[in-house]
């Protein structure tokens, strides 16, 4: 289910009318460990019918691996409250997760700046 691109959810001046907190259900940690650079890809299977129109536009960007970050920028959510919804993903088997394979090194300065670069690009 695609997330409402207008009518009372969406206000041109305001933007997104449902708070963050309301899309995470009030939560404010995700059950499951995921940073910045964590990859997540969709496993094929359905998410429950009771999750929101948000987990459902995360499920159908994770078609192929992508970061947090990435999901969080294209969600145009906090990358809190992404990461609630991801790990809600994850522990209903919608979607799993992994660390990146080709960086030995997350802190690298080379690493950080890229993924900068990138969400600069999708904003």
């Amino acid at each position: 289910m695609p997330v409402p691109t207008d009518g009372p959810w969406l206000d041109d001046a305001a933007g997104r009318l449902i708070r963050p907190y309301t899309v995470s259900g009030g939560r404010t940690r995700p059950t499951t460990a995921l940073d910045l650079l964590t990859l997540v890809i969709s496993t094929g299977s359905v998410p429950p019918a009771h999750f929101g129109p948000e987990h459902a536009q995360a499920v159908g960007l994770c078609q192929g691996p992508i970061s947090v970050a990435e999901v969080a920028a294209h969600l145009k959510l906090p990358v809190t409250v992404s990461k609630i919804l991801l790990s809600d993903l994850v522990d209903c088997g919608a979607i799993t997760a992994r660390p990146p394979d080709s960086f030995d090194n997350p802190t690298d300065r080379f690493l950080l700046e890229a993924v900068l670069d990138g969400l600069r690009r999708q904003l």
